[in-house]
């Protein structure tokens, strides 16, 4: 069978779509290459969701391409930049072979086997659906994997164009969830990261309300769970139920994602976001008062209309309610959503320069709070050794976003151990410890 290696890009939930197919690949029998020069079936799992994102994507595709001139006989592109531009990609790009949507996972390896025929085509017309039984074959390290538990989006955000791409929300059922589960963990996952669009609105559609405190319950309640982590929750669903559940549970990480993207009423409502400053108040100070918690959350800089005393409002909210991790980025001008119709668009130098300064201002908050941890022990997920340290997080730094904690004077550890460590010194983003006594 042709060697297959892939290229993915994009957020944690298209890592999960590249994830199922390549397992569905590796069960009909192809081998998987991690060396995309040595693969003779090459996918390129794209993300369409902002512009930089877009580029990355289409540069992947050219890079790839050149493998085409050796080894490669088969050039695929999957995920949102073909669902969303497949006819145009079709059309313009003659390098790849076929352009698949995110509804093909379950077709992926006749897709592979007409591309390999001869066959160049399109086919992004089906609708997504998760392919319960399938295997997934990891890219992340063992230890941790994500689970997405739901699909698409609902909340219509003005400048967002998930919606677009993925649909409205579409939640799987608890039981299949908790299968998935148990198989990764089986397998020797420590760190489960559910995921979606917005987690807070899981099951919404399925049970006729938000039911992520429940699918919680459920998961911390298999024996095989040992570290369950939320991410990217909806202020106006993140009730007082899921926040007093995370503060309790033992398993569930004491880690909140909650992007807010602003906190001005006026951008808020132009952004089409629920909620308002007030609410956003109240949710940050109930996360403070019951204590324990790392809080982040993302912020866009330069929506439309978004005036300089409006960007120094948020500034100053950001400034006086510190967030233990914080990202900004300049708003992405997205075909095809409500914001990018407007006409009050805001220069792009103004907007990247509006990002760096809420970066700049971040900084030294970062290193605030991991000065405040300083002296404190805490469990450390080993990851990985590097120039003779090893490196881990703890319950408080998610995957691929936050910072890491670098351990010395550690002997014989291994990746996938969680071990306790005292922790001895803060940096911007990072921390130094030791391993901690028993």
């Amino acid at each position: 069978m042709p060697t297959v290696g892939m290229v993915s890009l994009g957020c944690a939930k298209n890592r999960v779509d590249g994830e199922l197919m390549l397992g569905r690949l590796k069960d009909k029998g192809y081998e998987l290459v991690s060396d995309p020069a040595q693969a003779e079936v090459i996918l390129v799992n794209t993300c369409g969701f902002i512009e930089e994102a877009k580029q990355e994507s289409i540069d992947a595709i050219f890079e790839m391409a050149e493998h085409k001139k050796d080894r490669c006989r088969a050039l695929i592109v999957t995920g949102c930049l073909s669902q969303r531009y497949g006819k145009e990609l079709l059309e313009q790009m003659p390098e790849a072979d076929a352009f698949l949507g995110i509804g093909e996972i379950e077709n992926i390896d006749q897709a592979v086997e007409q591309a390999l025929a001869g066959k160049r085509f399109l086919d992004n017309q089906r609708a997504y659906c998760y392919p319960e039984q399938e295997k997934r074959v990891l890219t992340t390290p063992g230890h941790y994997a994500y689970v997405k538990i739901a699909e698409g989006c609902s909340n219509r955000c003005a400048y967002c164009a998930i919606p677009y791409i993925r649909g409205p929300l579409l939640s799987r059922p608890m039981e299949n969830i908790e299968q998935e589960v148990r198989r990764l963990c089986a397998a020797g996952v420590q760190e489960i990261n559910l995921v979606a669009q917005d987690t807070t609105r899981y099951g919404e559609d399925l049970y006729g309300k938000p039911q992520l405190p429940e699918l919680l319950r459920r998961l911390s309640a298999l024996p095989e769970t040992r570290w369950l982590r939320v991410l990217y929750c909806y202020p106006d669903n993140t009730s007082d139920e899921l926040l007093q559940l995370m503060h309790d549970d033992p398993k569930i990480c004491s880690y909140i994602d909650i992007p807010l993207q602003h906190v001005h009423d006026k951008v808020l409502r132009e952004m089409n976001r629920r909620g308002d400053h007030a609410l956003i108040d109240r949710l940050y100070h109930r996360i403070r008062e019951l204590g324990g918690f790392a809080l982040r959350t993302t912020m866009i800089a330069g929506f439309p209309g978004e005036t300089e005393e409006e960007f120094r409002y948020l500034l100053d909210y950001v400034k006086t309610h510190p967030f233990d991790r914080l990202g900004a980025f300049a708003y992405s001008r997205e075909e095809g959503t409500p914001a990018a119709a407007r006409k009050d668009q805001v220069p792009l130098r103004n907007r990247r320069g509006r990002a760096n300064r809420l970066m700049r201002q971040q900084r030294p908050i970062s290193r605030a709070f991991n000065q405040a941890r300083v002296g404190s022990v805490v469990d450390v997920l080993v990851e990985e050794e590097e120039m003779g340290l090893y490196v881990g997080r703890s319950q408080w730094e998610a995957p691929e976003t936050d910072g890491r904690i670098y351990i010395e004077l550690a002997e014989n550890l291994r990746p996938g151990q969680i071990v306790p460590v005292r922790l001895t010194k803060a940096l911007d983003y990072d921390m130094m410890g030791v391993p901690a006594q028993p």
